[in-house]
């Protein structure tokens, strides 16, 4: 009994201090490649629920036609996503919710994670 106790307290005081500093669900991206314009705009990095979207659709609904599978290599901007390119293909109030929400995206409440593009990226 005390064992169970005790797993649960572990259990609840991680779960704390995950939403303290910004919790990602599992396969979530973080994105901090363009946080000197997220600053200047005075919103927080974005999470990408990369999970969410991939059990409900198959890889090829985003990637290569939409998205390339290569870190950095989208240029992945706001006023491309308002012209229906990247996640604006699917975000644009009629297949989805369009991108007036910032805080839907704009989400991320911990320390923005250091960003390095994969080598050969553009």
């Amino acid at each position: 009994m005390k064992k169970i106790v005790f797993l649960v307290s572990l259990l609840l005081v991680a779960v704390i201090i995950a939403a303290e500093t910004g919790y990602a669900e599992y396969g979530d991206i973080v994105m901090g490649k363009k946080m000197e314009s997220m600053q200047k705009a005075d919103v927080k990095p974005v999470v990408f629920p990369h999970w969410f979207h991939r059990i409900r659709f198959k890889c090829k609904v985003c990637h290569e036609d939409i998205f390339i599978l290569q870190r950095g290599a989208n240029d992945i901007n706001m006023n491309a996503i308002m012209n229906g390119e990247f996640c604006g293909k699917c975000h644009n109030g009629q297949i989805a919710w369009e991108p007036l929400y910032c805080d839907r995206c704009h989400s991320w409440k911990g320390p923005v994670p250091p960003y390095t593009a994969s080598p050969g990226a553009k």
